[in-house]
Parts: C-alpha cells; structure tokens; sequence
C-alpha cells in the first residue's frame, strides 16, 4: 500500500526534466497561421510551442471548385475556397478531412479529402466564366464538367483543345498560366449576375473579397483572402481629396468593392445577393444608418 513499503523508501525520487519558452508571448492570426490545440505548421517551430508540429504536404484541388471550412464537420461554415488546380497544404489527414492552408493566400481551413490529390504542376488556366470540360476535342461530345474561371490544370494544345487527364476544354476558354490580364476590372466583370456565396471564389459564386482576389490574380497580383487583409496588404492608400478612378478599391465594414469607373462600385453583395455595378452613393447611402463611417478606406493599386 501506498507509504508502507520501507525497502523502497530511500530511492531517489526519477528526475524531473522542466523547460520554458522565454521572450514575448506572439499572438497569430489563425486565419493565415495553422496552428490548433494539438497541432502546428512545422514554420511556426521557432515562433510559438505546440505539443505537435507537422511538415506540410502539398496536394492539389481535383474537383472544380470545393470550399474550404472552420471545422472538419460537414455543415461547418465556408471560410473560403479552392479551385481546380489550386494547391493544398496538409498539416492532418483523416479519412474525409484534410487540415492546413491553401497555397496562393495561406488561408488555413478544413477540406474534403476527396477534393485533393497528388501535387500537380499546371500549364494552363480557364480565362472564361465557366469552360465546358469534354469528353472528347469536339464540341459536340459529352460534357463531363465545368471549370471556373481561374482554374488551373495541367495539358497539352491539339487541335484547338487543351487535352488534359480529364478530358478536353476548348482553346478559347483557357491560357497559357503566364498570360495574364492588365485589367482587373474587365475580368471583374465576368462575374457580372453571379450570386453571391459566401466564401466563394468563383464556382458557384462569389463574396466581395474572393472577387477582388481573383481578379487580382488574373493580373498577376496576390492579394490577401478576407477584407481587412487586403485593405491592409494591397495598393496605397488614397488622401481624401484623390478623385476615384476606374480600379481603385474601396473598403466598408466587412466589406469591398472594385471601382468600374469614377461614380459606380462593381462588388458581389448580399444586399442585392450577386455581382451587381452601381453608384457608389448608393451604396454609402444604404450603409450610413448603420455606420458613422461607411467607407473605412480608398486604395489604388499600381499596374
């Protein structure tokens, strides 16, 4: 019993080992830091202690477009998305779930399993709305799916098709990955009537910020995924007597628009639920009763 057997009651006690970590204790943003209770980024080593770390494996979207969640539970809230071709960085794999961040903004989430696959090299990318992925190199054969705009994926031109492992899409839909775009607005205005879709980035629809942050991208600017990090992250800022003008950003509470021109606001809402154009004033006017402050900041981007 416990305290009664005196032959064992010299033995030195095991040693103890202790640690701690010393310097200022750093606050991350989980939203492009993947750190969890039990697990982080093997990068974040030297910054924070984590009873586990783990080296990222990068995979790559198969499925035309799948939302990345807070939480591995289906049902869980959309924080952004994944189109075909876009990389995936995975921390934890179970049988449905991957965790870690996505490779073009870092943005950490939850994703299907069956979305990713072996890390793929792209050659190409859709540059219209929606590209029609056939079956065979003709237009009249079987569709087998739909490719947003801004997907990528890996082929070969022939004949007026790109042929890739899946099937075949149209040289008029898709480019070279290194043509890019100089107007962000026009490719902005692709997504003219899509609904809106919280966290979407093209398939399906779209929020504000993953419209900005594809059409950035078709111009070869990388732009943060949530409205507070671009208006941070991208462009200068404008003072307040600079006139808008055609591309400028402007910032909201929770939200962003793309000037189509010096008066009228091109942006995916939830007011009208699509990617709509309209006056600007409009839109300060229906948000003053319930900001002091509707336009948090004005940014323009350099070409």
């Amino acid at each position: 019993m416990k305290g009664t057997d005196t032959q064992t009651a010299d033995i030195d006690p095991p040693e103890r080992h202790s640690f701690r970590l010393n310097g200022r204790s750093v606050v991350l943003d989980k939203r492009v830091h993947a750190v969890r209770g039990d697990l982080a980024d093997l990068s974040l080593a030297g910054i924070l202690f984590s009873a586990h770390y783990a080296r990222a494996v990068e995979m790559t979207c198969v499925l035309p477009g799948a939302m990345v969640l807070e939480s591995g539970q289906t049902g869980a809230a959309a924080v952004t998305q994944l189109l075909r071709g876009e990389t995936f960085h995975a921390l934890d794999m179970t049988t449905h779930w991957a965790w870690g961040f996505c490779g073009h903004d870092g943005y950490v989430g939850y994703i299907r399993r069956e979305a990713l696959d072996a890390r793929e090299t792209p050659t190409h990318q859709v540059t219209a709305l929606s590209a029609p992925l056939f079956e065979k190199p003709d237009i009249k054969s079987r569709i087998i799916d739909f490719w947003p705009l801004g997907a990528t994926f890996s082929g070969a031109e022939a004949d007026g098709f790109i042929v890739c492992a899946e099937g075949h899409v149209h040289a008029r839909h898709a480019a070279p990955l290194g043509e890019l775009e100089s107007d962000w607005v026009a490719v902005a205005q692709h997504f003219l009537g899509q609904p809106y879709v919280w966290g979407g980035r093209g398939h399906g629809g779209l929020d504000c910020s993953g419209l900005v942050q594809i059409a950035l991208s078709r111009c070869g600017i990388a732009a943060p995924r949530d409205t507070d990090l671009q208006r941070e992250g991208i462009g200068r800022p404008l003072a307040d007597d600079d006139a808008l003008r055609r591309g400028d950003l402007v910032f909201f509470p929770g939200h962003v628009g793309i000037m189509a021109d010096a008066e009228n606001l091109l942006h995916a809402n939830a007011h009208w639920m699509a990617t709509v154009i309209e006056p600007l004033a409009d839109v300060i006017a229906r948000l003053t009763p319930t900001y002091a402050q509707p336009v948090l900041a004005r940014r323009r981007i350099a070409k």
